[in-house]
């Protein structure tokens, strides 16, 4: 194989962690391939106004930041291909990595495929995503402030969300598909004990109601059939997040769901192989904390192939 076909690091996933991961690398004099998939930018695609990123006075939409951190990475001779990751092969050296039938061949790798929040899957909520419906009270709960708010979810999701919103809703009302929550005892309490917080019990959500922005939500009870309408001008899903790392399952370490285990900083079970962003992280879950791991899996990355070419 000539050398020159092997790239020193390939970038799986775009958004935050993917570009600024490109960034750096690039930046560092590497070879860098930056396989975006077929939605480049991520989650943020779907995010209207972002108002606690850093260096927007006036805020960004989510779809411009991707856009000018992907041609910030292009900038530095980031090559970037929208193509989808199908198979891997880590234990082969180079890496090899298969995007829509082509094998690329890399020193190192760095994956920021993410994490998916879990939706309902009705039509209204899709058209109305950004318009009132958001899975994140981090990122939008400021833009509610004294609104009437659903949260859906019965775990513990759902009450860290929903106890969050109190900063700024002017009621929440936590509609649970069961008779009773999932969500740990600790939790449950403080949510119960809320002044703000109310719960709908064997509730579920028929449609979303509103054109231009959310103003209501169909709801009906599963076990009598009874129909009713709450108005409402926000409602967060809270039914759980997804690691996008099925592809990975038989080459690295996840833990049990289904998220990749960082070994040592960045560094992942297989040798050269670094995460980065909500693919490990299920805590945060922020744009600016998916940026820092990608400049954390950058720098390693580097310092590997600076340790490995010492040898």
């Amino acid at each position: 194989m000539d050398q020159k076909d092997i790239y020193d690091t390939i970038i799986i996933g775009s958004g935050p962690a993917g570009y600024t991961a490109g960034i750096y690398t690039s930046r560092g004099n590497l070879k860098t391939l930056l396989l975006a998939g077929d939605v480049p930018g991520g989650q943020l695609m779907i995010t209207t106004d972002v108002e606690n990123y850093p260096g927007f006075k006036k805020g960004i939409t989510g779809p411009d930041l991707m856009l000018q951190m992907r041609e910030q990475a292009i900038r530095f001779n980031t090559e970037i291909i929208d193509a989808s990751v199908t198979h891997v092969n880590f234990k082969k050296s180079p890496l090899e990595i298969i995007a829509d039938g082509t094998t690329y061949y890399s020193k190192t790798c760095v994956i920021a495929t993410g994490a998916s929040a879990q939706w309902l899957g009705i039509e209204s909520e899709t058209r109305l995503m950004g318009k009132g419906i958001s899975g994140c009270a981090t990122c939008d709960g400021f833009f509610f402030k004294e609104k009437n708010i659903v949260v859906v979810g019965g775990g513990d999701s759902a009450m860290e969300e929903s106890l969050f919103l109190t900063k700024f809703a002017k009621s929440i009302k936590i509609l649970v598909r069961r008779d009773k929550l999932r969500a740990s005892s600790i939790m449950q309490e403080r949510a119960k004990n809320h002044p703000k917080i109310s719960f709908l019990w064997n509730t579920k959500v028929k449609e979303f109601i509103g054109k231009e922005r959310l103003e209501g939500v169909e709801i009906v009870n599963n076990k009598t059939g009874k129909e009713d309408t709450i108005i409402a001008q926000g409602a967060f899903i809270a039914i759980g997040h997804k690691p996008n790392t099925e592809i990975f399952k038989e080459h690295i370490e996840l833990d049990e769901r289904g998220y990749i285990k960082r070994i040592l900083n960045t560094q992942t079970s297989a040798k050269g192989v670094f995460a980065a962003g909500d693919v490990h992280d299920h805590r945060y879950r922020q744009a600016i904390t998916a940026a820092g791991y990608g400049c954390e899996a950058a720098i390693d990355a580097m310092k590997y192939l600076e340790e490995k070419n010492g040898d």
